[in-house]
Parts: structure tokens; sequence; C-alpha cells
């Protein structure tokens, strides 16, 4: 009976709940006046006409001041505790106009009433408008479940986006806000909002003592090293850790206050964003036509929403895969004003790169086009070799050839003293790169040719966190090659967006490092991310634990360690703080040449072994 009754007062028109406000305003504040009387008077009053005129206008008077300070605007559901000070004032400026109104007509109708009446009817009034308005609001924003059935959680930040949050989460986030924790001594134990504040130290004994299931950050504009800090504080607490979105995401509408957000890998790392030289993403894009091949692959994609973004005269989409050239033209299409030419086929095909090159008369190239998967092309060398090696030499000549203005190589660290049939072929394709490059200065063509060498992209097509966080959804185990492996990381967005801005920094003949921060270990990863889902490592000192971490052994070709450069000393800054340069010296073109003379021989014999001793025999 009382969910029909909360349901069918939810859906009245909002025109007929003020109407019942007023109403119950009205009756309430006839019956506040009468009670002050009696009070008073200490009797049940029964007033005359005059008197019973009396009484009317304190309700009278009241209501209009109520509508002038809003409180016919709010949502009940949604009310704040703030507004009892609304309420105060309104019933305290209304009590003064009905005092003033009596007094200065001597409606009394008493001979010295008592001025103690307008004191207590402020007082009563105060009291049943205030009550009335929370009591409703409780009535109505608990229908589907009690405090003990909604998720326990703390809000790790105090400020005026922490309050908000944890007023939206109470009406309708299903969430029970056991307590503030913020940094500023000033606060703890004061209440905030009728909530608890606590200094950070109380985290894990609140965890345990009030059965705290969840952490929220609100703290959207902190510092990342700051925020990497807390997350490795709650780290192994056995909650489930998510965060408020950045500000700038609040603002623009991309989330509501009480939509928290999965705590992304990225937030791990505490790298220190830099914002994006917009000058140089222009220069590279603007009214230019530009081909991203690869680009329907998690590189090539998130750079062809980049450039999409920044008004290309056209924008070329060569991808070998069907499915994803699909999925990716048909997304910047919704998105986007980007003059579109998807195009499928293979950067191997001479004919077809010649043919889009010239009829689009492309002037910049980005080639992210690559099979990047280690332990794959370890067994499938020959596909490596032809896709990375002469899949890059065929895209890149042609680009030479019908004078292309800039060709940017997306290269890898494992191209650094490479170990693996990954690593080696993209060694390769930096060679042929700064090869061409160097023949374009030396005949003085303007063209400009450089690699672009980085570390692992969270959420690209071989990482390690996709297939973490799978792991993890089905209970374990997580598989490590080696508990001693670290990596770098960065994001893919901001991959993106150094990728273009390195390019627009290029003279010719450049490689270009980014600036990767501090390597992972993988082990810590890992850990990570099963402690920032709510669940605990299984272990031999914690048997019970929820994910098992399972060491595998390394695979071929794998490192314990990744590089970006080979000698540190040569690297040079460049004017953006993330991207490092360095002027290579490589093998002549002659020795090049030779080189890929050997490798296409040892492709055309068939044997996988031949071609991996020329790939890495020249390399060395």
């Amino acid at each position: 009976m009382l969910e029909y009754i909360r349901r069918r007062l939810n859906q009245l028109p909002r025109a007929t709940k003020r109407a019942v406000l007023v109403i119950f305003d009205f009756v309430a504040l006839t019956f506040c006046v009468w009670l002050a009387y009696s009070l008073r008077l200490n009797t049940r009053f029964i007033p005359n006409d005059g008197q019973l005129v009396v009484m009317l206008l304190a309700p009278m008077t009241a209501l209009p001041v109520f509508i002038r300070m809003g409180l016919y605007r709010a949502v009940i559901r949604y009310l704040p505790e703030r507004a009892v000070w609304t309420i105060v004032k309104g019933t305290f400026l209304a009590t003064v106009i009905w005092m003033a109104i009596v007094y200065l007509t001597a409606m009394t109708g008493i001979v010295g009433a008592p001025r103690s009446v307008p004191v207590l009817y402020w007082l009563l009034s105060m009291v049943v408008v205030a009550g009335s308005r929370f009591a409703a609001k409780r009535f109505l924003i608990d229908p589907e479940m009690s405090e003990p059935q909604r998720i326990r959680a703390l809000v790790y930040g105090a400020g005026e986006a922490g309050v908000q949050l944890a007023a939206a989460l109470k009406s309708h986030g299903g969430r029970h806000v056991v307590g503030f924790i913020d940094d500023d001594p000033g606060l703890h134990g004061h209440d905030v909002s009728g909530i608890r504040v606590f200094a950070p130290g109380r985290v894990a004994d609140l965890v345990r003592s009030r059965e705290v299931r969840e952490v929220i950050l609100s703290l959207p504009s902190i510092a990342p090293e700051r925020r990497q800090s807390i997350y490795t504080e709650l780290a192994g607490l056995g909650v489930s850790v998510r965060a408020l979105p950045s500000i700038t995401d609040l603002a623009s509408g991309k989330y509501l206050i009480n939509q928290v957000r999965e705590i992304d890998i990225d937030d791990l790392l505490g790298r220190s964003a830099v914002a994006p030289d917009e000058d140089l993403i222009r220069q590279m894009i603007r009214d230019r036509a530009i081909l991203v091949s690869g680009a329907g692959g998690s590189i090539g994609s998130e750079l062809t929403r980049l450039i999409a973004r920044h008004n290309p005269k056209r924008l070329v989409l060569l991808e070998a895969n069907e499915h994803a050239l699909y999925q990716i033209d048909r997304e910047l299409r919704r998105t986007g004003k980007a003059v579109l030419v998807p195009v499928l086929g293979s950067v191997e095909d001479d004919r077809l790169m010649r043919d889009v090159l010239k009829s689009n008369e492309i002037e910049v190239v980005f080639h992210a086009a690559a099979h990047k998967h280690v332990p794959l092309l370890e067994s499938n060398v020959a596909e490596g070799v032809t896709n990375n090696v002469f899949g890059t030499r065929t895209l890149a000549q042609a680009a030479y050839d019908l004078g292309v203005k800039n060709f940017v190589l997306i290269s890898s660290d494992k191209a650094v003293r490479p170990s693996s049939v990954m690593g080696a072929t993209k060694r390769w394709a930096e060679l042929i790169v700064r090869d061409l490059g160097a023949r374009a200065e030396a005949k003085g063509t303007g063209q400009i040719f450089c690699s672009v060498r980085f570390g692992n992209v969270l959420g690209s097509n071989g990482s390690v966190v996709p297939l973490f966080r799978e792991q993890i959804s089905h209970g374990g185990p997580i598989t490590l090659t080696d508990e001693r492996m670290t990596r770098y990381f960065m994001s893919i967005h901001e991959a993106a967006e150094l990728i273009v801005q390195a390019g627009a920094l290029s003279q010719g003949g450049d490689l270009f490092m980014l600036e990767m921060g501090n390597p992972v270990r993988i082990r810590d990863l890992a850990e990570n991310m099963i402690h920032l889902a709510g669940l605990t490592v299984r272990s031999p000192e914690n048997p019970n634990g929820d994910i098992e971490i399972t060491i595998s052994g390394m695979r071929r070709g794998e490192k314990l360690k990744e590089e970006l450069f080979y000698d540190p000393k040569r690297v040079q800054p460049t004017r953006h703080p993330k991207i490092l340069g360095i002027r290579t010296v490589t093998a002549t073109h002659t020795d090049l040449e030779n080189g890929l003379k050997q490798l296409r021989a040892a492709l055309g014999a068939g044997d996988p072994d031949g071609v991996r001793e020329v790939l890495f025999g020249l390399l060395s």
C-alpha cells in the first residue's frame, strides 16, 4: 500500500505537487497560529471573527514569501540539507510581515495581545515546514532499498564536488555514504552535510568497522601524482575504487555528478598530462589531404579521430580488415564532418598504394599498419616480415616517388636491440624510413620522413591490460611470464596527440621517442587491477584470496625490460616536453638495398629459419 502511494505521488505532475504543498502550508500555518495562542494562554484558544481573520493573515502572508524564496521550486526528493536555512529565513520574514500588519492595523481583537505569540508562531512554523519537507523527502527517496541494503561507501574528498556527489548518491545512487575522507586536518571530526569527515589514516579501520564496500574519489582536479598515491593507499583493502569524472567532463555535460566511473588503468601510472601544442597539430592536419594506414587498428583509429576533429581537407582510411574499416568509417561519419575516403586493401599492394596516394593528392601519411603481437610473429615470421618490412617499404617508396610532403612511421620500443621478430621488423621499417628521409634531404625535395617510437599503449591491440581485465572477470588466474618484467605505458589518446606533434616537429630523417615516464612492473600492474576491482590476490600468505597470479615463463622473443633508445646520450629535447628527438646514423642506401634483397630471397625460399637469420643478422 505504501509503495502504491509513493509511486502515485512521484508520478503526479509538478503543478499538482506544488498545489498540494501550498494547501498543506496554508492549513499547517493556520494551525501553528492557533497553537501559538493556545500555548501562550495555556488554554484551548477559541478565536472570534476578528481573531480568525488575524490567524488567516499568517498563511496568506507566508505563501507569497515562500514563493519568492523558491520553496515551491525545489524537488522534494532532492531537497538539500542547506534548504533548512532558506526555510528559517522564509518563516522569519513571513512572521515579521504578519506581525507588522497585525499590530500596525490594531486587528488583534484582544487588548494587550501577548507579544510572545509571533515568536511561538515562528518557531512552530519553522519546525512544521522544515519537518514536513524532509519527512516527505525521506518517504519519497527510499522506496526501493533500506540503508542496510545500499552499498556502503566512503567519499574521498569533502569539497563542494564531494558534497554534491554524496547528496546525489543518497537520492538515487544506490549507495549509503558512511563518511568523507579528506586531507584537511581542520575538517577531521566535523560533519559536512550531516556526514562525518575522517582522516586518510582511518580508511582501513572504517572499511572494517563500517563494512565499506566502495571508495569513491571526488577529486576532479587533483594532481596525477597525488591521485596515484591515493590508489596505492587503497590497494589491498578489499574495496572497489571508483572516481568522479574530471571537472572538464562534468562541465561539458559528459557525465552527471552521480555518475562515478571505473578507475582507468592509466590513472595508476601517475603520468602528468601536458596540453597538446595546438599549433603543431593544426600545422600537420588542417586543410591537408591525409592517409592513415591501419586506420581500423587501435593506434590508427585514435589517430583518425584526432585528425577528423582538426578539419583536414581529406582523410583516407586505409585498412586491410573489412570489419575494422567499416566500423571506423561509420563512427567518423556519425561524429565528424571530415571528407572520408575508406580504402580496403593492404600496404603490400604497390599499385593500390600509388593509385590511392595519387588520386587523393595525399600530403601526409601516418603509417600505423603493422602486425604487433610478439608471440604470433615468432611463429609467423614470413608474414611479419612481408607486412611490417616490405609493406612499409612499398608505402614509403610510393610516398617518396609521388612527392608526399610528410611520412610518419609509428614504431615501437621493441625496435631497440630487438629480440623478437616484431621488434626486428620495426627496426627494419625505421631504417627504410630513415633512408628515404636522407635521400629526400640530399635531393632537396622538401619531403620529410620520420619515425616515432614509444612503448605499450593502454587498451591497444596486444596490450596486457585487456587480457588482465578479461582474466579477472572470469575469476582468474592472471598469467605472467616473469615476475621481474617491466614495461612502459601511456594512454592511447596521449600517444595519438604526440605522434601528430612529433610529425610536425620533424626536419627530415628524424627518429622521435615519446617520453614514457617510469617503467611499470607488470606484477604490480596485475595486483593493482585486482585490488581496484575490490578483490584480493590469492597467494600462500592469503590462500582465501580471490584471484591467483601464475607464472608461465618467458616466451620466445620477449625481454624483461624494454628500452627507448640505443644511446641515451645522443637524445635531444624538442620544444615539446614529452617528445625527444635523435638524428640517427644508419647503414648506407646500398647496404639497406642489399639487405632487403637478401630478405626477399629468404622469403622466396620459404625458409622461416633463413628469414629469421637474415632479419636479425643484418641488424647486429
